[in-house]
């Protein structure tokens, strides 16, 4: 009789090895924006793409997309011996996370707070959130979604991540965005709240690698 084993999921980097991986002061700011929401139809991937288009028109900074719903992982968090398929999405999301040198997090508010599928992928990792910027795109009704901020603020912080101040919220997000993007005479308004924002996160970002180089974070 054959017994199935399922693959070990590569371990989370060291901080000497994250710190080794850090590109030249002159390399581009490799920014990866994740997407908060795993629901079939979700609103964020229009919220998502929103952001993308900004940030893409910034010289100096490279944008990857990371979806949690094209990479499932196991709600019973973390472990030493995933499954075979959460074995397989941690190999494909912790050297994007580790090569990332800051985050934005699109977000929507659930009840109050930030999305369970969010929380199990910050969960999952460790090491790849360490001494590196964060920002955050949120959406919703009246609140816009800072409420679901306003707690991931305190998840980072356990996470060695520093936080910039100012975020991106779309308040009664529903009706403002259309196939082709934002809709209407705000998407002035919402470009100059993230240039804001990106220039926030460009600036903790290249500090903070340029620290990584010179000499590793390790809490």
């Amino acid at each position: 009789m054959s017994v199935a084993t399922s693959p070990s999921p590569s371990p989370s980097p060291s901080p000497s090895a994250v710190a080794a991986s850090a590109p030249s002061p002159s390399a581009p700011l490799r920014l990866a924006v994740i997407m908060g929401s795993v629901r079939e139809e979700r609103f964020g991937a229009g919220v998502t793409r929103w952001f993308t288009g900004v940030a893409g028109r910034r010289a100096g900074l490279e944008t990857e997309v990371i979806d949690p719903a094209a990479l499932p992982l196991e709600l019973t968090g973390p472990s030493e011996r995933p499954g075979e398929a959460t074995a397989r999405s941690l190999a494909a999301l912790r050297p994007r996370l580790a090569d990332a040198d800051a985050f934005v997090v699109v977000t929507p508010e659930y009840n109050h707070s930030y999305p369970a599928g969010l929380k199990n992928l910050l969960d999952w990792h460790s090491a790849e959130w360490r001494a590196k910027a964060a920002g955050f795109v949120s959406y919703g009704g009246v609140s816009g979604g800072l409420r679901a901020v306003e707690h991931l603020r305190q998840v980072f912080a356990e996470l060695h991540a520093v936080t910039v101040r100012d975020t991106v919220s779309f308040h009664n997000a529903w009706g403002r965005f259309d196939g082709d993007g934002l809709a209407g005479p705000e998407g002035a308004g919402a470009e100059a709240a993230a240039e804001k924002l990106l220039d926030q996160l460009a600036w903790w970002g290249e500090t903070l690698r340029e620290a990584r180089r010179r000499r590793p974070y390790t809490g």
